[in-house]
């Protein structure tokens, strides 16, 4: 039991330091479509959002959860994403449109939002593609 704890503690540290690569990722992506190519924040967001998720299977399933991707992971894990998305999107959306945040600090907080409950889900999908695959 104390071993399963310290390595899903292990797995939970991996998987912060991963997701800190890939929000600097996505950030930094964002602030270029955002502020330099100036297209909406929305479609700022999703693009960014999109590339860094692909980013992030390959990390999580190599360096977090050790193990080889898989075609079926790569098709679920979009889903364990979309919780994700779309709190972060409608975070984004308060925040900028009725509390009037700042469009480029509105992501940090709005990602952030999600990270809990999308490690337990990405678990899940890296978990079952280990026992079954």
């Amino acid at each position: 039991m104390e071993c399963h704890m310290r390595r899903k503690g292990q797995e939970f540290i991996r998987f912060v330091i991963i997701g800190a690569m890939n929000t600097c990722n996505y950030y930094v992506m964002y602030l270029l479509l955002h502020s330099a190519a100036g297209l909406t924040y929305i479609v700022s967001h999703l693009t960014a959002f999109f590339v860094s998720m692909i980013l992030s299977f390959f990390l999580h399933s190599y360096i977090t959860y050790r193990v080889k991707p898989t075609l079926s992971a790569f098709f679920a894990f979009p889903l364990t994403q979309l919780f994700n998305v779309t709190v972060s999107s409608l975070v984004m959306y308060v925040f900028i449109e009725y509390l009037h945040m700042n469009s480029t600090m509105a992501p940090i907080i709005a990602v952030a939002a999600a990270v809990p409950v999308t490690f337990i889900v990405t678990g899940k999908i890296f978990k079952k593609e280990r026992v079954t695959g």
